[in-house]
């Protein structure tokens, strides 16, 4: 009996042990998201490093308490940020700013996922914008600028705008002036111009490195033919001259040039050399067939993508975000003169007073988002140096557009 009330003694004795120990123990402590350290690399243009660190500022105030954050900037040029990108994948940037023709590359490669949030994304853009972004309609990346294309130049002292509706009347104006209208038909990025409105086409084929090209096409209401037998008039005309981008500045500077077609690059420099004159506008019309013709534009955008092998997505999705929300495109407007590809920030009063920037986006219902594929640019050079020469093999214009066409086409 005694050897049982011991044992029983002692039973219990254990258990208020354990259970004393047990309500000692602290419960484990979850790791709170003030806890989480968030790091992330953000790749962009060395030009802007200041306006980047702003943006970075802001973001992290924002989410003051979401989480501690660690964002390290890196120059990076848009134009390489693709093939930088995809030497490697896992290496690369969380979030970086790349030009829009490296969008299908990236997405095919794996190096973007679709935009979770897109109808939002389209919604606060310009759908050319929005065009950029995408592939096969699905958005893949997050709209920055809509300001990489090109329209007309005038100087008001010789020009009214009812001259500049018309491509036929600005040259009538040069020429009784002395003084001249100018385009670079040595680039085909200009030379689209005659082109993308008339219902001949070009651009990718879904392999996405060969081209389709119409421009030879003798179907129609408006042919190659026509195109060309346009261009040869515009070439002929006193008051016109086939100059480089530099050779148009040049001309502007010592009074030469009184129009012409460039981009905002050197909105600051026309307005240097024409001051209160200085007029810019949407592309003018040109005959062609005996009717009037919107001249057509390509168009790019730059964009900010988010690497699908980030280690933070929906950290880098947010900064993504924050950097191209509508106060932040306004402020890069002011620090960069960067035209806005948000809707709002376009439409302002401080955006639209930059004649530059408001006939890129008149412009912009004309224009064509740039897709073509390398072979694309020297058989449209060498067409055009032709026109812009008078033709002087005499060869059958439709000889050359099918020559020209052979070449965009090639294999």
């Amino acid at each position: 009996m005694k050897k049982n009330l011991l044992f029983l003694f002692l039973s219990l004795g254990m258990l208020l042990f354990l259970g004393a120990c047990g309500a000692q123990e602290p419960p484990p402590v979850e790791e709170t998201s003030e806890d989480q350290t968030v790091d992330l690399t953000v790749w962009g243009g060395e030009e802007d490093e200041a306006l980047l660190r702003e943006i970075f500022a802001s973001f992290q105030s924002h989410y003051a308490g979401e989480a501690s954050f660690h964002i390290t900037y890196q120059p990076q040029s848009e134009s390489s940020c693709k093939d930088v990108m995809l030497g490697n994948l896992e290496g690369g940037a969380d979030v970086f700013a790349f030009a829009d023709d490296q969008v299908s590359a990236l997405a095919a490669a794996g190096g973007l996922d679709p935009i979770e949030n897109a109808e939002e994304i389209r919604a606060a853009n310009l759908p050319t914008a929005v065009d950029a972004a995408s592939v096969d309609g699905v958005l893949y990346a997050y709209p920055l600028t809509a300001d990489n294309g090109y329209f007309l130049y005038y100087n008001k002292a010789y020009f009214s705008e009812e001259d500049i509706q018309s491509l036929d009347r600005i040259l009538e104006v040069a020429a009784q002036a002395g003084r001249l209208a100018v385009m670079d038909w040595s680039s085909a990025w200009y030379v689209y111009a005659f082109f993308g409105n008339t219902g001949l086409e070009v651009g990718l084929n879904e392999d996405g490195l060969t081209n389709y090209c119409t421009w030879n096409s003798t179907e129609g209401a408006i042919t190659g033919v026509d195109v060309a037998q346009a261009m040869l008039s515009v070439a002929a005309n006193p008051g016109f001259a086939n100059r480089t981008d530099t050779d148009f500045l040049a001309g502007v500077q010592d009074g030469s040039v009184i129009a012409g077609i460039s981009g905002v690059w050197n909105a600051v420099a026309v307005q240097e050399a024409w001051g209160e004159n200085a007029g810019a506008a949407k592309l003018p019309t040109y005959t062609c067939k005996g009717q009037q013709v919107q001249m057509a534009s390509f168009s790019g955008c730059k964009l900010i993508g988010v690497n699908a092998y980030s280690k933070h997505p929906e950290w880098a999705a947010l900064l993504a975000e924050w950097i191209t929300n509508e106060s932040n495109q306004r402020l890069r407007f002011t620090m960069r003169g960067q035209g806005p590809s948000n809707a709002n920030a376009a439409g302002s009063p401080e955006v639209q007073a930059s004649s530059a920037i408001a006939a890129l986006l008149a412009q912009s219902e004309f224009s064509q988002i740039q897709r073509v594929g390398g072979k694309f640019w020297d058989p449209v050079t060498e067409f055009a140096t032709s026109m812009a020469q008078g033709n002087p093999s005499g060869a059958p214009l439709q000889a050359q557009l099918d020559r020209m066409v052979e070449g965009i086409t090639a294999r």
